[in-house]
């Protein structure tokens, strides 16, 4: 073959990249979505009258709390006036710039309050639920335990809606 002749397409045809992202996508993409007979559905309050929660997925624990471990299926229970907290996400595809920058990116407790303040929402919960982002394939144990205790601690504080930000 010489310099004037093609290369084959074969040879020339660039192999596709798969990213951290995709590759995570992907996972995705392929887990089995759990299928339910029938859903619960109760008719909210209004909003100008709810109790808002937060329930993050960023594995946001206060320093004087046990911080999350990898794959850890339990949860923190964050104080409505706590500021002073950590960013335990373990995945490397998380840029923690964002929260370190504002603490609302993940944990938006700011402004709920300015929509509580503004009458938008009834109040802010006492409590706020704090998970770990990087669970089993299977999310059994969230399903079935951990999950269950953290709306039950939700429900005693009167919480109506929760506001959901994965991570």
């Amino acid at each position: 073959m010489g310099p004037t002749s093609e290369a084959p397409a074969a040879v020339c045809q660039a192999r596709p990249v798969t990213t951290g992202d995709q590759a995570m996508r992907d996972l995705a993409d392929s887990l089995p979505v759990p299928e339910f007979d029938t859903t619960a559905f109760t008719p909210p309050k209004p909003l100008a009258e709810a109790t808002v929660a937060i329930v993050t997925t960023a594995a946001i624990h206060t320093m004087d709390d046990e911080g999350f471990t990898g794959f850890d299926t339990g949860f923190r229970l964050l104080d409505r006036e706590r500021r002073d907290l950590a960013l335990g996400h373990w995945s490397p595809n998380f840029d923690r710039s964002g929260f370190a920058a504002d603490l609302d990116v993940v944990y938006p407790i700011d402004r709920l309050e300015e929509l509580a303040a503004a009458g938008v929402i009834g109040r802010v919960a006492p409590r706020h639920v704090s998970f770990a982002g990087n669970q089993p394939d299977d999310v059994a144990t969230v399903r079935l335990d951990s999950g269950p205790a953290a709306a039950e601690a939700l429900r005693h504080d009167g919480v109506d809606v929760v506001l959901l930000t994965p991570v």
